[in-house]
C-alpha cells in the first residue's frame, strides 16, 4: 500500500463496494485505514452507496458513517471547480464523469487521498493534484 502515513484518505464507493463484499487486496486495505481513523468521505459517496443498498440493514451500516467519518463539505467554489474540470478535461478529448470531478475536487481543497478502483481518476490526475491511493 502506498499512502501517506497519516493524511485522511477518501473511499471511493469502487472501493467501498469491494471492501463489502471482502475483495482482496480493498477489504485489507480499507480495513487498515478504518482501524487507523484515516477514513473520510462524502455526501455524494453516501448517497451512492445508499443507492446501492440491497437491504434495509445495509441502509443502516451505511447511515452509520454520518457519525463515525468526517464528511469533506463542498462550498459554490467546490462545485464551480468540478465543472470547470470536467469543461477542460472534455477539451481535451477526455469524458470524465462530473461525481468523479467532484469528488477529486473535495480530496484535492481538503489534502486527501483517494481510494478507488476508477481508472477516471487517473485521468483526472494528470490536470489536478490529486494523490491516489495504490491498491498492491
Amino acid at each position: 500500500m502506498a499512502t501517506r502515513d497519516s493524511g485522511s484518505v477518501l473511499v471511493d464507493t469502487s472501493a467501498w463496494i469491494d471492501f463489502f463484499r471482502k475483495n482482496e487486496p480493498c477489504y485489507s486495505l480499507v480495513d487498515k485505514l478504518l482501524s487507523s481513523g484515516r477514513v473520510c468521505c462524502t455526501g455524494l459517496i453516501l448517497a451512492e452507496l445508499m443507492q446501492g443498498a440491497k437491504s434495509d440493514k445495509e441502509i443502516s451500516v451505511i447511515r452509520e458513517f454520518l457519525s463515525v467519518f468526517s464528511f469533506l463539505v463542498e462550498s459554490t467554489a467546490t462545485w464551480d471547480r468540478a465543472g470547470s474540470l470536467a469543461f477542460a478535461l472534455r477539451k481535451k478529448g477526455k469524458t470524465v464523469g462530473l461525481s468523479d470531478c467532484l469528488l477529486a475536487v473535495l480530496a484535492n481543497e481538503s489534502d486527501a487521498e483517494i481510494l478507488t478502483l476508477d481508472t477516471h481518476f487517473s485521468i483526472i490526475k494528470e490536470a489536478l493534484t490529486i494523490g491516489l491511493v495504490q491498491l498492491d
